[in-house]
């Protein structure tokens, strides 16, 4: 395992270091200048030049690269351009409202999509297959930001259950911040869900015509043992791996989801950061969430390969 893990690491620091050069260009090739954003539409050409001075823009853009780089190795994520506090801070007090509404909606799309494909790749009769595969499909095509809207319409206002909008502390009140986060992590599970859901399905279709299951039908195996040891064991690996690649959705999901519920997470933090053309915060939040997403597939990998000897000796 500790060879596997090895052959994966170069790869995984490659796409960090391609990740930070296109957080870093990206939010430069998008039209606007923070320092008119700092020093106002009525600046004089002088001030406007004293402004980027300041704020380290004059400099070529592979020194602002490199000085960005090698300060958050230091552990120096830089300055907001427009809040003027270091980065680190600022997106350390909207984290704790996005990791939780991220933990809850990931939690939610294993539970869901397991159940659903579990069920949907057993046998089943034509109406529960046809039923199952109905609500795959209409998890699968409404956008979270629709969920989102339909729950807040039929949860919040139509039968006024639970909170739409705003959020509470988990360390305040737990209880209650369970709440505010049903709905907004319910929205952003449920497409997530629904692909694991197919995933394994196929998976476990795909399985049931393979010749060992056809050995365990011939010595009399019953159907239910069938489906747990052979059929379920041998499709979890593209569950696995469909859960990593849909964290990465989720925490892009993330940003809509937490404007429609109005939280005051990164997905916020985000959108201001867009609209005041804050460089420095914007190109940590992109670089950071493509990071995460890495070591989530890595980890889904790890896990895949524990389940599967073959993937170690493959690598």
């Amino acid at each position: 395992m500790f060879g596997f893990l090895l052959r994966k690491l170069p790869s995984v620091a490659m796409v960090a270091f391609i990740s930070s050069i296109i957080a870093f260009v990206l939010p430069r090739l998008a039209p606007g200048d923070p320092a008119l954003t700092i020093a106002g539409s009525d600046a004089t050409p002088e001030q406007l030049a004293a402004v980027r001075e300041r704020m380290g823009l004059l400099k070529p853009l592979y020194q602002q690269y490199f000085d960005w780089i090698f300060g958050m190795f230091r552990g120096d994520l830089g300055e907001s351009f427009i809040m003027r506090r270091p980065v680190a801070s600022v997106i350390g007090s909207r984290l704790e409202s996005t990791l939780e509404l991220a933990l809850l909606a990931m939690l939610l799309m294993i539970i869901i999509g397991l159940a659903l494909g579990i069920a949907a790749g057993s046998p089943r009769s034509k109406w529960a297959r046809a039923v199952l595969d109905a609500m795959t499909t209409v998890f699968l095509a409404t956008p979270p930001f629709l969920t989102g809207l339909l729950l807040i319409l039929f949860l919040g206002i139509f039968v006024p259950i639970l909170p739409i909008s705003g959020e509470v502390g988990f360390l305040e009140d737990p209880l209650l911040a369970l709440q505010y986060l049903i709905l907004p992590a319910v929205a952003l599970a449920l497409p997530q869900a629904a692909i694991v859901a197919r995933l394994l399905q196929t998976a476990m279709n795909s399985a049931r015509g393979e010749d060992f299951v056809d050995l365990a039908k011939a010595k009399g195996v019953p159907p239910g043992q069938i489906t747990r040891r052979h059929v379920l064991r041998n499709s979890l690996g593209t569950a696995v791996v469909a859960l990593g690649l849909r964290a990465g959705d989720l925490l892009a999901g993330a940003i809509v989801i937490e404007a429609i519920f109005a939280r005051n997470g990164l997905g916020s933090l985000a959108v201001y950061s867009v609209q005041s053309r804050d460089y420095v915060v914007l190109q940590v939040l992109i670089l950071g969430a493509v990071v995460i997403a890495v070591f989530i597939q890595l980890f889904s990998e790890i896990i895949l390969a524990a389940l599967d000897p073959r993937i170690r000796l493959e690598g």
